[in-house]
């Protein structure tokens, strides 16, 4: 059983066929998605579909890209958007300074703001960083030094841990997610695990694989070997079987241990 922990499927790309690419996700092991918005409109369109399908479930927010097009009348109904039930974090959100596509001062103020939401609704959130790694760790650290009880929790061993949110496609040292593991923060990894040298097998193999999510980033990022192509949640395979090979487990340990962090991360039971 596996969980693809961000996938965008509003995106045109499966407007055709979207029926189809989620029983190919079903009959590859694919029990869960997570729908995070990128925008506004795409926060409705994540949230709709989480309506139509009891499997899937969205996370809602400004992608640092659209930050300039975030509102004070935007934020509330995120906000609003944030307390309907399949709606399971603050996200995507971030920080992205290589393509600057909004400028860096109002992306860093749309991300706290973000944070911010997320924080009153008890949410996590899902980050996204682009050559601003140390940065967005600031921001999360000020956020959980000014409030330590932001999704602090039980762990199913009964101890007292926070889960607040996953950076995700991390290609940061193993030095970074070490600590943002004792931020309460999992890593997610996509089909870069697969490309040819990839410097993210590095980190993974020095951090392990027990505080981790999988995703697809669909339509994006499509695994070896199908670089190129559309990428779609059935190709989760692809990375779960990659990253067991680094550890010489079973891709059904792999399975299991990142759909029970995505499940504790985002208070989902299925």
């Amino acid at each position: 059983m596996y969980i693809d922990s961000h996938a965008h499927l509003f995106n045109d790309d499966f407007r055709n066929d979207l029926p189809e690419v989620l029983s190919r996700a079903q009959d590859a092991g694919v029990r869960t998605i997570v729908v995070p918005g990128t925008t506004l409109e795409t926060s409705y369109e994540a949230l709709e579909l989480a309506e139509k399908y009891p499997f899937i479930y969205a996370c809602v927010g400004f992608h640092p890209h659209e930050a300039s097009k975030a509102t004070e009348q935007s934020f509330n109904e995120i906000e609003q958007l944030s307390k309907h039930e399949k709606v399971v974090a603050i996200g995507e959100i971030g920080l992205d300074f290589h393509y600057d596509f909004s400028p860096r001062a109002t992306q860093e103020a749309v991300f706290k703001r973000q944070v911010e939401i997320a924080v009153s609704r008890n949410l996590p959130i899902v980050v996204h960083t682009r050559e601003s790694m140390s940065q967005a760790i600031r921001i999360v650290m000020e956020a959980a030094q000014k409030y330590p009880n932001w999704k602090m929790g039980a762990t199913p061993q009964g101890a007292v841990d926070a889960a607040r949110g996953v950076f995700h496609c991390f290609t940061g040292k193993a030095d970074e997610a070490l600590q943002l593991f004792e931020l309460g923060f999992f890593v997610s990894y996509p089909g870069i695990v697969t490309f040819k040298n990839s410097p993210v097998l590095e980190t993974l193999r020095a951090i392990g694989y027990k505080k981790i999510l999988i995703e697809t980033d669909s339509p994006y990022l499509a695994p070896v070997p199908l670089r190129g192509k559309r990428n779609e949640p059935a190709h989760i395979v692809y990375v779960a079987n990659r990253i067991a090979e680094q550890f010489s487990v079973e891709p059904s340990e792999i399975g299991r241990t990142t759909a029970e962090n995505t499940r504790r991360l985002f208070g989902i039971s299925s």
